[in-house]
């Protein structure tokens, strides 16, 4: 059996090889490698593809999270609703701001959060929900909207894994007040190192994350509030220009791919495939299932996980610990059993190999895998 990784970017990068090379000389040539034309460009273009009126782009989707919470006012004495069951980045922003993570339980279906339980979590001192669209599926925005109209608060639309997806026909990124953006080299829209962005329609939080991002300057050397310095270099700019171009053809490609694993698990009743709810459609940033277990504990899950890996399969676990069970938030007062499903999806979660160069065989060989296991 050959080697199958989570994700193969030699593969990706053959294809776009000429236009990229070609781009990057140009831009060295040019000797503008901070801001200029081809950092607007993409900015111009992304906010396009997205669905708004703005983009202000940034050093990686966790500075976009923070220059969003920062843009948004939120602060010490705030509290922010969002998922347990995520990377740290996102509710470690809410706490580098000075707020205060409340967390609420999710769907088994999607991993993601549960608007159905958003409602008894609000209380006089929440002023954001920040909301995950986890493994590249889109959360119900429509209803969550309505929620948060209903008692003003804020939107802030975690999209680091879920570039293109949409809920309703309209993009990720576009529905909340602000939209948040990674292009980590693994996400379906990557760099060739870190970079992030934020999306919206309002002038005015555009206008004060441009601000934060450099140093809280409106003007050379004039400083209107502490920030932070946060630039997508116009190297990652160039490049990500050119992906974006084909992005909406890799996301088909792992739609395609989702449907063959669909197939392929279907005989495998141990095995719990992710879904997608009516009126969404996902991206698989990753294909993360769950592995049945009468155990209370994540045993045979990780397990299951070894046996692959040794048979040259790389499986991944995202996440193995829930947030509001980290010990950095233990001041908190979550106890294990307060978020159960998130727990579970803990001992039971693995993502296997996903990325739109990924073969019919090489799927095969990993369903083979978890066969033998099972």
């Amino acid at each position: 059996m050959n080697h199958i990784p989570p994700l193969d970017l030699s593969l990706q990068y053959h294809t776009i090889a000429q236009e990229v090379e070609a781009s990057v000389l140009a831009l060295l040539a040019s000797g503008r490698y901070i801001g200029g034309p081809v950092v607007a460009e993409f900015e111009q273009q992304f906010a396009a593809y997205i669905g708004t009126t703005h983009c202000v782009s940034c050093n990686s989707g966790t500075d976009a999270l923070y220059l969003a919470l920062r843009a948004l006012n939120i602060g010490p004495g705030d509290e922010v609703i969002t998922t347990p069951f995520t990377f740290f980045a996102t509710s470690e922003t809410i706490s580098r701001v000075g707020a205060t993570p409340v967390f609420v339980d999710i769907v088994p279906e999607t991993f993601n959060l549960d608007v159905d339980r958003l409602e008894a979590a609000i209380t006089e001192k929440t002023r954001g929900i920040l909301v995950v669209h986890l493994y590249g599926q889109p959360v119900e925005m429509t209803r969550l909207m309505a929620i948060a109209n209903q008692h003003n608060l804020a939107v802030i639309e975690d999209c680091a894994q879920s570039t293109g997806a949409t809920w309703g026909g309209q993009r990720v990124g576009s529905m909340g007040h602000v939209g948040c953006f990674s292009f980590f080299p693994t996400k379906n829209l990557g760099a060739f190192g870190d970079g992030g962005a934020v999306t919206t329609n309002d002038p005015a939080i555009a206008a004060q994350m441009r601000i934060l991002k450099e140093h809280g300057a409106s003007g050379r050397y004039y400083h209107e509030s502490v920030g932070i310095n946060s630039r997508l270099d116009a190297l990652q700019a160039a490049i990500l220009q050119i992906k974006l171009r084909h992005l909406d053809f890799w996301n088909d490609r792992r739609r395609a791919i989702a449907q063959n694993y669909h197939r392929l698990l279907a005989p495998l009743a141990e095995i719990i495939p992710p879904q997608e709810l009516p009126g969404g459609q996902g991206v698989w940033n990753q294909y993360t299932i769950r592995v049945k277990s009468q155990e209370e504990n994540s045993q045979r899950r990780d397990r299951l996980q070894q046996q692959l890996n040794e048979s040259g399969i790389a499986a991944t676990v995202y996440y193995p610990l829930a947030l509001h069970l980290q010990p950095i938030y233990q001041g908190l007062g979550y106890a294990l059993g307060d978020l159960a499903i998130a727990e579970q999806a803990s001992r039971e979660v693995l993502s296997l190999p996903m990325f739109p160069e990924l073969s019919e065989e090489q799927q095969q060989e990993v369903v083979y895998g978890l066969k033998s296991f099972l």
